[in-house]
């Protein structure tokens, strides 16, 4: 801040003074101005700035709509010849679909030319007049509300919150901004845009854990260093339905999404910002948001957990930041064609590889040695020989070895659990954790002196054996590597010894390398897990989180390339909410006043200029072999004094003036860590070992050394025989990083660190100041709200709202179309501009012809509704007709089918209950009848003994002539009866059950003979087919034979009576015809013998089968077997089958023979008859 003047405010104009920074947004988008509550009074161009009041009401409400997709001019101011915008930027518009007009910002208060060409804290007469509250600076530095008393003139009597009076000059106050005004969500609807309003305004809003403002298209986020409840899966839910529509990440994140979806554009959300703003924080809320909405794959899952590991082997504690990202990172997240995640790719620039052999009081190296010494796991400790954090020289330097709430053994936990999601093998993880062990090892490796000239060597001590033992090389080769240097000169290889100095460096080298390579094949490994595959489309949302501008007592190397990546950053700043936005407006031929912003373009070209750049002057000093610090430093005094932005200082130090402040460095160590050397010695020692990491590492330094610098960086003539340095080597990584973020939309958060103290509830004015003027953020309202957020091109313009004009101009050029419809709505002039190829509104503006374009076809979709809904109704009403008559036909045709059915199985029911009726009623009959004979038979047997027995007892009584006696004799008598009686039930029942028995088994033998039957069935049909195709070869036979006897017999004849006096011809032929009669008739005797053999054979096998079943059926007693006699007989019917087979083969072959020879005779028959016709004829 500066220095108090007698008003305690050195520059009560600062902001005016302060020139802005950056450009207008590429796009404003989803800007959210105004809430519906808050409305403007429109002003005259005649009103003064005096008279400008703020009202609650007087403006419609108008519509709500996002996303213009806005033009971009070309860049037309001198770039380095070098620079990554060379030739990337057209002043062709952009694309953007009819859908893009969603959330235009809500109207706010025209800007009349009067006032813009007024200062914009020009209100001294205004707060004399109005008396109202007033911004004034302390001598701290602060600003306080004063309450104008009384004017005099120049000269204001206020009064203070504490109640003191103060008279200071009018030009030390600044207007504040009335009370209904506090705490709003977008810096641009502040009445009263300076300095003091906008602390005043984030103060507010921060006390109340409300830590997200807009700054027009830039979201500002205060860290709070504290929980709020501001995320979790309501707000996410809340901003997908966009019913929050509150600043926000998630915002950002959804805008950045609808965009890329709607205009198939790859987005960018840039996080920046000083250390410890919380940048890492928000790049991870804003992957969260992303996860949750393009999630489903699973992949995003995997994304998510990323961030513990980079956060473990990348970040570390510093004296700003607990949490300090000690590298930067691009995580480009790709989306397939429905919107979901498909994968990701992770960049890494600038590694902070000091800090693994460096670390200053009250910082720490990187978080994972600590935490791989809290939380490993006993057997991983034993694997490892791990100790304690204090005992690992690299770790001393500092006393601070725990962070105030963190819990290193619970973080490894999540570590390990995130190396296992993203697929890291458990060999690979051991590999990784025994590169980490080597390097704490690599610390603890002692040298001793061996000569007078300083030489050391290795002590052989436990370290030097754990770091071979863990990196898999001999000890002997690892004690040459670090003591000794093997160097070529011409033909020979000479062996140099390294002193105390040297072989310090030489391992801190190693470790350095050795960390820096598990660091890059850990972000390889990830990639690889994340990789989108066959699932590209193109489309993507980056998220950059770099490291912040640092400014500390001592700048080394790593804050000058950090600050040089910020340089660059806020150029890219620059020509997306400044420049490029500007200049579309000259461009396009539209009435402007240009807004001045501090251009960052001269400290640039201090870094990047050639030949006398800082970049190019370190790169040719770390070439030089007897080039030292000192030298650098003074190289650059005598090149660069003349530069604005150079100044230099005593020793080695100088300072730079950085578009943040001024920051002084010293070279000391600047050539070391620009060279970055890791001698082929230890390269070698790496490609030797047997473990699997060391010599992928050995295999990439080589790779990595054998690259010679190209690109833009150089350009041909000396340079590319040089090799690639640190400083190079980041150039080309931020120009390509530029270059991609480029060709994306940008969207920019902006982090503020509120306390040095990283303590919540603190907040410090000047430090919060200082970060919002660095960054640009009041220049940047500044554009927005004076200049033409909303723009459209005229054909775009005519035919979204052409349709809304009274009068049918659609004949007429667009021009004419877009100046009929401003005329036919009655938009103010100063509201609107028409350029060359685009329309330009102020803010708000184009919501009252959205909002009558949305009535309109509200109403058009209203009586669309209406007829189609009567349409539908009535073809539903047909439709219901059609149905109801297809129903009553197919409910008769169903009914009648049933109907048919249950009479069938009525008639069915009737017919079976008859039959089980009958069968019950003769049982019942025959159980009755049983039982009747029965009890018939026991009566008359009883009455037949009762007869006998009174005979008897009769006789009895006429010799004794005791009639007592009589009486007890019937009594006996009867007593016995009943005895048999029960004798004879008891005997029945016994051979009832036996009866029952013998049924059973005679059922038994009924279902067995049934089967034999069947079988000696299936037996006789298959005998009497063989037996009938027997019959038939001999019929066949028979026939053949007896037709040629005849045709014989005949021939003979005729021949008896003809005259025999021929040739030797007529002997011949007799003589074969005799021999053939006499084969004839020889066989006809043998088929005749064949033939009375098969019926005798027949005769006895069907006698031997039927005697059989006759024993198996018992109808005839026999002693032997009947199953093994049937066996038997089937054995001697086949064997006489085959046998007989074998004859009637024989006969067939004979016979075959035997109509050869009739053949032959027939032969000589004809020629006989040839001769004897032959000689009747003569």
């Amino acid at each position: 801040m500066a220095s108090v003047g007698p008003c305690h405010s050195g520059s009560p104009n600062s902001f005016e003074k302060k020139p802005p920074r950056g450009r207008a947004a590429t796009a404003f988008k989803s800007i959210r101005s105004l809430p519906g509550e808050f409305r403007f009074m429109e002003l005259p161009v005649s009103q003064s700035s005096e008279e400008v009041e703020y009202a609650a009401d007087g403006i419609s409400e108008n519509g709500n709509l996002e996303g213009i997709e806005e033009g971009r001019g070309s860049e037309v101011d001198q770039v380095i010849d070098d620079s990554p915008y060379t030739g990337d930027v057209s002043a062709g518009e952009r694309s953007s679909s009819d859908s893009d007009l969603d959330g235009i910002s809500l109207p706010l208060p025209p800007i009349p030319s009067s006032l813009t060409d007024s200062k914009w804290n020009d209100t001294a007469s205004f707060v004399k007049k109005k008396n109202l509250q007033s911004w004034y600076q302390l001598e701290n530095g602060n600003w306080e509300l004063a309450k104008v008393l009384s004017a005099s003139g120049s000269e204001i009597i206020a009064s203070l919150p504490e109640g003191k009076v103060i008279k200071v000059q009018a030009d030390c106050l600044l207007a504040a901004n009335p009370d209904i005004l506090d705490g709003v969500d977008d810096l641009m609807q502040l009445s009263y845009l300076n300095e003091p309003s906008v602390l005043y305004n984030l103060q507010y809003r921060y006390n109340q854990d409300t830590i997200y403002t807009k700054a027009g298209p830039v979201l500002v986020a205060v860290n709070p260093f504290k929980k709020v409840s501001l995320y979790g899966s309501d707000y996410i839910e809340a901003y997908k339905r966009r019913s929050n529509e509150s600043p926000h990440v998630y915002a950002i994140a959804d805008t950045a999404l609808r965009e890329m979806r709607r205009d198939e554009v790859n987005q960018s959300i840039i996080i920046s910002g000083e250390s410890g703003a919380g940048k890492t924080e928000t790049a991870k809320i804003a992957m969260q948001y992303l996860a949750a909405l393009g999630g489903g794959s699973g992949i995003e899952y995997e994304i998510l957990k990323t961030n513990p590991i980079l956060e473990a082997f990348g970040n570390a504690k510093t004296s700003r930041n607990d949490n300090s990202s000690r590298f930067g990172k691009l995580i480009e997240i790709h989306f397939s064609e429905t919107g979901k995640i498909s994968g990701a790719i992770i960049q890494t620039f600038l590694l902070e590889k000091s800090r693994v052999v460096q670390c200053a009081e009250g910082e720490r190296s990187y978080h994972i040695f600590y935490q791989l010494c809290s939380g490993a796991p006993l057997a991983l400790r034993e694997k490892l020989n791990l100790k304690s954090v204090e005992e690992y020289k690299y770790l001393q330097q500092s006393s601070c070895y725990t962070i105030t709430g963190v819990d290193d053994a619970e973080q490894f936990v999540n570590v390990m659990e995130a190396l296992d999601i993203v697929h890291v093998s458990k060999d690979d993880q051991d590999s990784a954790f025994a590169m980490l062990a080597a390097v704490l090892w690599l610390g603890n490796i002692s040298f001793t002196v061996i000569d007078n000239e300083n030489h050391a060597e290795p002590v052989v001590d436990e370290a030097l054996l754990t770091v071979a033992k863990l990196i898999g090389c001999n000890i002997e080769a690892l004690q040459l590597a670090l003591s000794t240097r093997n160097m070529k000169v011409g033909n020979d290889n000479i062996v140099q010894k390294l002193t105390l100095l040297q072989a310090t460096d030489s391992r801190d080298a190693l470790a350095k390398s050795i960390y820096s390579c598990l660091f890059d094949w850990l972000v390889e490994q990830i990639n690889k897990s994340l990789s989108v595959g066959k699932l590209r489309t193109g489309r993507s949302i980056s998220i950059l989180d770099i490291y912040g501008f640092e400014s500390f007592e001592r700048n080394s190397f790593e804050q000058f390339c950090i600050n040089y990546a910020n340089e660059r950053l806020q150029q890219h700043f620059n020509r997306h909410l400044f420049k490029l936005e500007q200049e579309e407006y000259i461009q396009d031929g539209i009435d402007w006043t240009r807004v001045e912003f501090e251009d960052n373009q001269a400290c640039l070209n201090l870094f990047e200029k050639k030949p006398l750049g800082l970049l190019s002057l370190l790169d040719e000093e770390s070439t030089f072999p007897n080039g030292t610090d000192l030298t650098f430093a003074n190289k650059l005094k005598q090149h660069l004094k003349s530069n604005p932005c150079f100044q230099g200082e005593r020793g080695k130090g100088f300072t730079v003036c950085h578009y943040a402040g001024e920051v002084t460095y010293d070279t000391t160590g600047f050539l070391e860590k620009n060279r970055d050397l890791l001698h082929l010695d230890s390269i070698q020692l790496l490609s030797s070992c047997t473990s699997f990491l060391p010599q992928v590492f050995a295999s990439r330094m080589l790779t990595q050394s054998e690259k010679h610098v190209v690109g833009p960086s150089y350009k041909s003539g000396g340079a590319d025989s040089q090799k690639l340095s640190v400083a190079m080597k980041f150039k080309g990584q931020l120009f390509q990083l530029m270059q991609r973020l480029e060709s994306t939309t940008p969207h920019f958060i902006r982090c503020i660190k509120p306390n040095n103290l990283q303590s919540p509830g603190i907040y410090e004015q000047g430090l919060v100041l200082q970060q919002l003027r660095c960054c640009g953020v009041l220049e940047v309202v500044r554009i927005s709200r004076s200049g033409f957020p909303t723009r459209m091109s005229h054909q775009k313009f005519a035919r979204r709202y052409g349709f809304l004009l009274l009068d049918n101009v659609a004949s007429q050029d667009p021009l004419s179309v877009s100046v009929a419809i401003l005329h036919q709505f009655n938009i103010l002039p100063e509201m609107y501009q028409v350029g060359y190829t685009k329309l330009f509104f102020r803010t708000g503006q184009i919501g009252a012809l959205e909002d009558t374009r949305n009535r309109t076809l509200h109403g058009i979709l209203r009586v669309q509704s209406c007829f189609r809904g009567y349409q539908a109704r009535r073809y539903l009403k047909e439709f219901r007709a059609g149905i109801s008559t297809l129903q009553s036909f197919v409910r008769g045709e169903k009914t009648r089918k049933e109907f048919t059915v249950l009479l069938q199985r009525h008639r069915a029911a009737q017919v079976i209950q008859k039959h089980i009726k009958h069968k019950i009623t003769q049982k019942r009959f025959e159980e009755v009848k049983d039982a009747s004979v029965v009890i018939q038979t026991v009566i008359r047997g009883w009455l037949v003994r009762k007869c006998s027995g009174n005979v008897g007892l009769l006789n009895l009584g006429d010799k004794k002539g005791n009639v007592s006696d009589d009486v007890l004799v019937k009594s006996s008598y009867l007593a016995e009866l009943q005895r048999r009686v029960l004798k004879a039930e008891a005997a029945l029942r016994e051979k009832e059950e036996e009866n029952e028995i013998l049924q059973q088994r005679l059922r038994q033998y009924e279902n067995r003979w049934s089967e034999y039957e069947l079988k000696m069935k299936s037996m006789e049909e298959v005998w009497q087919k063989q037996m009938r195709s027997l019959q038939s070869s001999l019929s066949i036979a028979k026939k053949s034979l007896a037709v040629d006897d005849s045709a014989r017999n005949s021939d003979a004849s005729v021949n008896a009576s003809e005259d025999y006096s021929g040739d030797t011809g007529c002997t011949n032929f007799k003589s074969h015809e005799s021999n053939g009669v006499r084969s004839m008739s020889a066989g006809l005797s043998v088929i005749s013998r064949l033939a009375e053999e098969f019926e005798q054979r027949r005769q006895v096998f069907g006698d031997d089968a039927k005697f059989l079943v006759e024993v198996k059926s018992g109808q005839v007693e026999a002693t032997l077997n009947p199953d093994r006699e049937l066996r038997r007989l089937k054995q001697m019917f086949e064997a006489w089958k085959k046998d007989y087979g074998s004859r009637l083969r024989e006969t067939k072959v004979i016979l075959h023979k035997l109509d050869n020879e009739e053949k032959i005779a027939d032969k000589f028959k004809k020629k006989w008859w040839g001769r004897r016709n032959s000689s009747r004829i003569n």
